[in-house]
């Protein structure tokens, strides 16, 4: 095994452990939190988690555009008075932004609950936007064990103090946020110290790098954008249901996307150490590279749907309270085939292509075909059902849209693979939906073989290829 191979290694072993403690965190969040604080409680928690989900967006790029022009450079190359200068900037600009959010909460916002959480969001807002600086600089260098631990200190806090509010009777969800703005900042001071020699400079060393920070907002600008419009693909989707719903429905849905998400957290622990090392591979590779990747994900995540009865039994006899909309994960739970394969695969080669362009135009196109259908679904004709069901129809249709013009780029054919997996996906949301017993399993267990004996020479090259890249 090669140099390469076990730095690769080594760099997944750091990414597994601090996303297995963002496992068990979500674990719990997702399980214990819904069965002890009320249905409202919980719907008032997603609402926060999913408002602080769009903060990253207010810094305009500017952290994207550090990772994508820096992607694979070596740390200790980088100009420290240089990204000094960057670090002061982008935190009096999270701050100003901050009291203008506080501001408007307390002057706009009449709901208490709606009040007290978007003040919180402004907060975390200041505390994610200067952390992702050093995160995507630890990340964009290859410095994986300090990323991972940053990651991991954030999770491992916020737990600890969940935990600990319950055991001592605490239920309310502002201690929840409370205890998730503490992990946070304890996560932003380890950061602090990993970059201590960017963060901790002589303040001498400032100066208004005016040129550096629209160098970066105009190269990451589109990137954020792209992610922000892909964010909105099922954002809002879910602002369609809080508007037209209680929050309580809200707080439901939420659940269930929540359960497909858990599958998301080391597909994206993969991500992340793929785009240094991608940058660093010559243009001939890539391809090859794709098509052992993408077989492997895909027999892997196709083959991780067979748990969806198991696990929804299961979650209906531990939270009763929300068995009703447990059914919906027939639905969304395949989310995590598309979700996974835009975030290992297609949106990590076309950022190494640097085609943020595309990923933007894709995105944006499927945010509109998702406001169109959010509108028809929730306002004209009022039906959840419809509204769930356009989650992964837009998610496959983006999917869909980008690995199209990927494969153009890297000149292979992937038709007949994405056919395949719609097919599958639409086997596998048709019996959960109608058929709903055990019955469900052996349907999509069925199709499932035939799948693997459609594939099974591409699986026996992509082992092939894996070994022979771990050898050379």
């Amino acid at each position: 095994m090669n140099l390469k191979s076990l730095r690769f290694i080594k760099n997944m072993s750091y990414t597994i452990s601090s996303n297995l403690i963002s496992l068990m965190v979500s674990t719990v969040v997702v399980l214990i939190i819904p069965r002890i604080v009320g249905v409202e409680e919980y719907g008032f928690w997603q609402l926060y988690i999913f408002y602080s989900s769009y903060v990253g967006f207010l810094h305009l790029g500017w952290n994207d555009g550090i990772y994508l022009r820096y992607g694979g450079e070596e740390y200790k190359k980088l100009d420290k008075k240089l990204f000094f200068s960057q670090f002061i900037m982008l935190l009096t600009s999270q701050v100003f932004f901050g009291i203008i959010i506080w501001g408007f909460s307390t002057l706009f916002v009449p709901d208490l609950d709606r009040k007290f959480i978007i003040k919180m969001v402004s907060l975390s807002m200041i505390i994610v936007n200067t952390r992702i600086m050093l995160i995507y600089i630890l990340q964009a260098t290859n410095r994986i064990k300090e990323y991972a631990r940053a990651t991991m200190i954030d999770r491992a806090v916020y737990i600890v103090l969940v935990l600990i509010f319950i055991l001592i009777g605490i239920k309310d969800y502002k201690i929840m946020i409370l205890a998730d703005l503490i992990g946070k900042f304890v996560s932003l001071v380890y950061s602090v110290y990993a970059c201590k020699d960017i963060v901790l400079n002589k303040i001498s060393n400032f100066y208004f790098s005016f040129s550096e920070t629209l160098t970066n907002i105009n190269v990451g600008i589109k990137l954020m954008f792209a992610n922000l419009a892909s964010m909105l693909i099922i954002g809002i989707v879910k602002f369609g249901i809080e508007r037209t719903w209680d929050v309580a429905t809200f707080g439901k849905v939420s659940l269930t996307l929540s359960i497909s998400n858990m599958m998301m957290i080391f597909i994206n622990a993969v991500g992340i150490i793929m785009f240094p090392i991608l940058r660093r591979t010559s243009r001939d590779k890539l391809s090859s590279i794709y098509s052992t990747m993408r077989d492997f994900l895909m027999t892997f995540l196709l083959g991780i749907l067979l748990l969806y009865y198991p696990l929804k039994t299961a979650m209906s006899l531990w939270l009763p309270q929300y068995a009703d909309s447990l059914l919906y994960m027939a639905i969304v739970f395949p989310m995590f085939l598309y979700e996974g394969k835009m975030a290992l695969l297609i949106n990590t080669y076309l950022k190494t292509l640097r085609r943020e362009k595309i990923i933007l135009r894709i995105n944006l196109f499927s945010m509109l075909i998702s406001l169109i259908t959010t509108y028809i679904s929730t306002q004209l004709f009022t039906n959840l059902d419809v509204s769930i069901l356009n989650i992964v129809i837009l998610l496959i249709i983006r999917s869909v849209l980008a690995e199209n013009y990927l494969s153009r780029e890297l000149e292979i054919d992937v038709k007949k693979d994405m056919l395949l997996e719609v097919s599958l996906t639409l086997v596998f949301i048709l019996s959960g939906w109608y058929v709903n017993s055990w019955m469900t399993m052996l349907i999509y267990g069925f199709s499932y073989m035939i799948y693997l004996l459609i594939k099974r020479n591409d699986i026996n090259r992509t082992i092939q290829n894996i070994k022979v890249l771990m050898k050379a």
